[in-house]
């Protein structure tokens, strides 16, 4: 009787972890739409909009990656207080000077990854973006199902050594739709020798008509 009466605490238990797990995932899967919504209406305003003229007159949607959970990373985040400021490279003349405020290392598929991530010397003296911090990164897909110019995340400055990166809020640079903006392009070091199928996928105008 005993063993019976454990076996079935045992199959409750795991019955609501398991029906936890699917709630969390789902409430995650719904975080990323909300914000994917927002981008897409971002774009469809004419006033916040980066697409050009024409690109706003046949824009439907952006076109994302099936979101994945196993694109959100939990990454040791090590400061580098002494990294000098620099100008980082943009499409255009323009050189924003940054600072590399840390390294942030993480596992994906089994692999060890860095990612430099900057803090812009500029917007940390700005309301609101004094925590700001910025990830831009390539990987295997750019060029091909992503942006060849690479893409960015944001963060904000963790209160401990433990920094989430979600690739899946990952973004193309303005400039990946319209010529007139000044993007940064992201440094060599930030190249992730693997393919990360989340976020933005690659723009054309055409894309809006055959968005999913």
């Amino acid at each position: 009787m005993l063993f019976l009466q454990l076996a079935l605490i045992s199959v409750f238990f795991s019955h609501n972890i398991t029906e936890s797990s699917a709630n969390q995932s789902d409430n995650y899967k719904s975080d990323i739409e909300n914000w994917q919504n927002e981008l897409n209406s971002q774009f469809r305003d004419k006033d916040n909009s980066p697409l050009t003229e024409e690109g706003l007159s046949v824009f439907v949607g952006l076109n994302f990656y099936e979101v994945s959970q196993n694109y959100k990373v939990k990454a040791k985040f090590t400061l580098t207080p002494f990294e000098p400021v620099f100008k980082m490279k943009t499409n255009t003349a323009r050189l924003p000077e940054y600072k590399i405020y840390g390294i942030a290392a993480f596992e994906l598929n089994g692999k060890k990854f860095e990612l430099n991530v900057y803090q812009n010397q500029r917007l940390m003296h700005m309301e609101g973006y004094e925590d700001y911090l910025f990830i831009p990164y390539t990987d295997l897909t750019s060029g091909n199902t992503s942006y060849a110019g690479g893409k960015y995340i944001e963060a904000r400055i963790p209160k401990t050594d433990i920094l989430i990166i979600d690739f899946n809020k990952s973004y193309n640079p303005y400039c990946a739709y319209n010529h007139k903006y000044s993007c940064p392009i992201p440094p060599r070091d930030n190249h992730l020798d693997i393919r990360i199928e989340a976020g933005v996928k690659a723009y054309t105008d055409l894309d809006d008509k055959s968005h999913h």
